[in-house]
């Protein structure tokens, strides 16, 4: 079955850092997909229909009317949607697909695991959870670089007091010795995700980001914590 592509014009842009734009792509009338929490769409300019960038959604399946993908200032698509893309213009969009989607069971525990613009995905997973409800709890460890590249911070930090289920903990690698910041450094290791991890049977880990985090991750849940591979779900961004 051929995908559905629609165009839709950026209804919303918002600078989320410096070198990070989230965009919101308006739905057309009589456009009501079904989709899930997770799933990424694919984009592409009227001007160059060839060149195709997939973005995941950093909305969720709740939020209707629009989808949002937040994407950082990398390649020719990534540049021209951060330093040039405005309320107005329009893009094609191929609908969500993927399976990197959150299990929303009572007991499960999602362990999500990210860097950079990885993160992404995850504040859809936390969105939904939080306005249902839901009693699964859900665990962001996102490394990032410094204080000033942490994304979607704000809204993180209101959903943990929103969502007794939902924590977010940040990691930075490359923090100066006299910076103020009182949380963690260094890199996600082993012994810093056992400490979250109460019940290895009911727990789920995801990994999304650059190649190079999401195999590292793999390694580390797999073989050093000794996980079954099909507790684990993983998406790279080359």
């Amino acid at each position: 079955m051929a995908k559905k592509i629609v165009e839709m014009e950026i209804e919303e842009t918002i600078m989320e850092l410096p070198d990070t734009k989230t965009l919101r792509l308006k739905w057309p009338e009589d456009y009501d997909p079904q989709f899930v929490t997770g799933q990424f769409i694919t984009v592409y300019w009227p001007d160059t229909p060839k060149y195709k960038r997939a973005y995941s959604l950093s909305s969720c399946a709740l939020d209707r009317g629009f989808y949002e993908v937040t994407v950082k200032r990398d390649g020719k698509m990534g540049t021209r949607i951060v330093d040039w893309a405005k309320q107005g213009d329009k893009l094609f969009v191929i609908q969500p697909v993927g399976k990197f989607n959150p299990v929303y069971e009572p007991q499960k525990h999602l362990i999500c695991i990210a860097g950079g613009s990885g993160v992404t995905p995850f504040r859809g997973f936390a969105r939904e959870a939080t306005r249902r409800g839901l009693e699964t709890k859900i665990t962001v460890l996102y490394s990032v670089r410094t204080t000033t590249d942490i994304i979607f911070n704000d809204e993180f930090r209101a959903l943990e007091k929103e969502n007794p289920n939902f924590q977010f903990k940040v990691t930075c690698t490359r923090l100066a010795e006299d910076d103020p910041w009182s949380g963690r450094r260094g890199r996600i290791n082993a012994d810093w995700v056992k400490e979250f991890i109460s019940d290895p049977a009911e727990s789920v880990f995801y990994a999304c980001g650059p190649n190079a985090l999401v195999d590292n991750t793999e390694k580390l849940v797999l073989e050093d914590l000794g996980m079954p591979k099909e507790q684990m779900k993983t998406e790279k961004w080359g």
